[in-house]
């Protein structure tokens, strides 16, 4: 090991160990997956003792539950499936700026002076091999006649991933709003959130999902379901997800121990466990990574309202 690595990851050490005297409680608000913040909340107290208490939902419920609480806070960290969440706190002065030793390889677009990202997911085409259907290498092929009427496809409006995405390709002069209304023509369906889009492909009912969270299908994949994660060659987007510690906590010192941790090489490994991504780029896992995508940016500057009504339009998604 690099000695700079060995000091880095020894004072993260002592902190941890330092930390174990103060007897906190620490509380984390995170959007998924529910397996991956019970195992960091386990890994964690067994290195501190600090007990952590979590609320686990979708990032809409988790915004909500920290408006509710806003006169009287709860949470110290907040781990968000959207960057939004980061940004807009950031602006309004709600992150208690820190920077982990352990970031040092995360790359800086996916950390600030106030938040870091935890792992990352990516957009994907998720094909059913069993479909009868010839496996798709990128977006356009699924407007192909093989695949009338047997694509699905998450509804932008409830997911924050595939709006990114839908930006994303609109803004693509090669692509643009005719690989829509292609899709549209083609019977594509868009029948509710990630989940809703999924599961038909699963049971054998439709082909393939335009725009599937990877690291759900991977995990699909890995249960034994019949389903394989193609990323397309024209690109895709990814979804980081920031840690924030609140301004308003009262347990500095063990929330700053707790994102140590999670960029620990141990906290790094139960992240790639589950098939995400995780954000240092020294730490591997047995799925693409960050390098091996082509990632397309989304359009920061579109009208969400406008580009929603647009597709509902095209599409006739609800």
């Amino acid at each position: 090991m690099h000695p700079m690595k060995s000091l880095v990851l020894g004072v993260a050490a002592l902190a941890l160990t330092s930390t174990a005297a103060l007897a906190e409680d620490l509380t984390v608000y995170t959007a998924g997956p529910a397996n991956l913040i019970d195992d960091l909340a386990a890994g964690f107290k067994a290195k501190s003792g600090i007990e952590v208490g979590v609320f686990q939902a979708t990032t809409g419920k988790v915004m909500a539950r920290l408006e509710a609480e806003a006169a009287n806070p709860v949470a110290d960290i907040v781990i968000s499936a959207s960057m939004n969440t980061a940004t807009k706190f950031s602006k309004k002065g709600l992150l208690m700026p820190y920077e982990s030793a352990n970031a040092a390889t995360v790359p800086d677009f996916l950390k600030s002076k106030d938040w870091v990202v935890q792992g990352i997911s990516a957009l994907a085409i998720a094909w059913n091999p069993k479909s009868g259907t010839p496996r798709p290498e990128d977006w356009m092929d699924l407007t192909k006649p093989e695949y009338a009427d047997l694509v699905t496809m998450p509804e932008p409006a409830s997911s924050g991933s595939a709006y990114e995405l839908l930006s994303a390709l609109v803004s693509q002069e090669t692509l643009g709003w005719g690989l829509f209304e292609k899709l549209a023509a083609n019977k594509m369906i868009v029948p509710g959130a990630n989940a809703e889009a999924l599961n038909p492909v699963l049971q054998g009912a439709k082909a393939a999902v335009f725009g599937a969270v990877d690291y759900i299908s991977f995990n699909k994949k890995a249960a034994g379901e019949t389903i394989e994660v193609i990323f397309p060659k024209s690109g895709t987007v990814i979804a980081p997800r920031p840690m924030m510690i609140l301004a308003s906590t009262k347990h500095a010192d063990a929330a700053k121990a707790f994102i140590d941790y999670v960029l620990s090489d141990e906290g790094q490994a139960m992240v790639a466990k589950t098939n995400l991504m995780p954000s240092r780029s020294d730490v591997g896992a047995d799925r693409p990574l960050i390098a091996d995508l082509k990632i397309l940016d989304s359009d920061a500057s579109a009208d969400r309202a406008a580009v929603l009504a647009r597709f509902a339009e095209i599409t006739g998604a609800k």
